[in-house]
């Protein structure tokens, strides 16, 4: 029999329910394997910390003595080389060894360097002339056609031609390091001015929820959807075809497309065809779902309450949730880096991303991570869960479980808290505004500011 109140049959199929089951079992199977896998995946925040010393380096001698404290601290070579003794040396690129041994001030350490056989020609030529006495010396014109030559970057440049002994004013490329000065500047101010007015954002709307002069919440638009079909969603949609039997018949069908690339353009190709295929069955199956309840009760603004006009102030409730959220989710992730440690697992497109240096690659990159993940990601999270969950269980339970499957869903063991903070935030912003739209924005920008900070630090 169908309610007259959703339109549904109040009685599940038993088909149904054993799919969901199953469905249910595999999905847990595949999320335990997969935050298990996490923790042999390397984490980011080694080569990001790498980046950023190397970038405050660069950019010392054109920056003013008020910024020095501030964005490269009080001597930037020696806490480069500080890093790179704490870093194995056979994880350290040909590049970081050449680095390594030119701010070496240990005979030793240096000689260990030098000997170590470098697969660069190029670097191995720099190594060499490192390698042979006297030095320091008075650089000649064959030191600096070498020099010229066989760097790759200005860094290295400056590096070697110093250990050398080359003054420190012949051997600084002042447009590079103008250059690394702006990029030093958007990298590290940038995210510290978004701290400093989300910290008081919160601040006053912690204020306002204590002295209860916090504007209502919208009554909450459910499509009326069950538990049964929320499984079916996210653990047989999402998980298991489109993490797991999707990508079986995609994955060759995107190598053979991208064979004839060159990396990194193929990698960045076959990242944008796999997160359209993961997608693409739990869209279908949501799409049926709601093509299947009675369309005469659709609420104003859909099922999905994407309700896109007005968009200005989409715009601004996203922007404002993102500077709101971001000292907690920082927090968190600071919190666990001290208690804990680095515990890996970072999204390898990170640092694909960090490494990055094909701007058509780059691009690809950014519609996966900063328009197709948002979109998709809104949709089912707090487009659909979120409102389900919450006319089962109440505001409070569908907040913390649709952002405790949202952080799962990404296969992190050490980011899994700071996703669950994020998931809170996204989630409380979806009840708020009574809108997908905000929630969309504020996804949008967390991937996509941290995808200009890695273009930043890497380029």
């Amino acid at each position: 029999m169908t309610s007259p109140l959703n339109g549904r049959s109040n009685a599940v199929p038993k088909w149904k329910v054993l799919l969901a089951v199953v469905s249910m079992v595999l999905a847990c199977s595949v999320w335990f394997l997969g935050l298990m896998d996490s923790l042999g995946r390397p984490s980011v925040a080694p080569a990001l910390s790498l980046e950023q010393q190397e970038l405050a380096l660069l950019a010392d001698p054109v920056l003013t003595p008020a910024l020095k404290p501030l964005l490269v601290g009080q001597d930037p070579a020696k806490s480069l080389l500080e890093t790179l003794r704490d870093t194995p040396l056979d994880s350290l690129s040909d590049r970081q060894t050449l680095l390594f041994a030119s701010l070496e001030n240990d005979p030793e350490r240096r000689k260990t360097l030098l000997e170590t056989p470098l697969q660069t020609p190029k670097l191995r030529t720099l190594q060499e002339s490192l390698a042979t006495e006297p030095l320091p010396r008075d650089l000649s014109s064959q030191d600096q056609d070498l020099l010229s030559g066989n760097s790759p970057d200005p860094l290295t440049r400056r590096l070697v031609c110093q250990a050398l002994g080359g003054a420190e004013a012949d051997c600084v490329e002042r447009s590079s390091a103008t250059a690394a000065a702006r990029r030093l500047v958007l990298s590290e101010l940038m995210p510290l001015a978004a701290l400093l007015l989300g910290s008081l954002l919160l601040v006053r709307q912690l204020w306002l929820l204590v002295r209860r002069k916090q504007s209502a919440w919208p009554e909450l638009q459910a499509p009326p959807l069950g538990l049964v079909d929320m499984v079916l969603l996210i653990a047989g949609g999402f998980v298991v075809l489109g993490e797991v039997l999707v990508p079986l018949l995609v994955t060759p069908l995107s190598a053979l497309v991208a064979r004839s690339m060159a990396a990194p353009l193929n990698q960045s190709v076959a990242v944008l065809i796999g997160y359209c295929a993961l997608a693409t069955p739990p869209l279908l199956i949501l799409k049926s779902q709601l093509d299947g309840l009675d369309q005469r009760l659709v609420p104003a603004g859909g099922w999905l309450q994407w309700r896109v006009t007005p968009w200005w102030t989409a715009l601004f409730q996203g922007g404002r949730a993102w500077l709101m959220v971001m000292p907690p989710v920082v927090l968190t992730g600071w919190l666990m880096t001290r208690l804990i440690g680095d515990q890996g697992g970072s999204n390898p497109l990170l640092e694909m991303v960090l490494n990055g240096r094909d701007p058509l690659a780059l691009s690809l990159l950014a519609i996966t991570a900063v328009v197709l993940a948002p979109l998709f990601e809104e949709t089912v999270f707090r487009g659909v869960l979120l409102p389900v969950l919450g006319r089962s269980f109440g505001r409070g339970w569908s907040v913390f479980g649709s952002a405790l499957v949202f952080a799962v869903a990404h296969l992190s063991i050490g980011e899994l808290l700071p996703l669950l903070v994020l998931g809170l935030g996204l989630a409380l912003l979806r009840l708020s505004s009574g809108r997908l739209l905000p929630c969309v924005v504020m996804h949008a920008l967390w991937n996509g500011v941290t995808f200009l900070n890695l273009v930043l630090l890497g380029s």
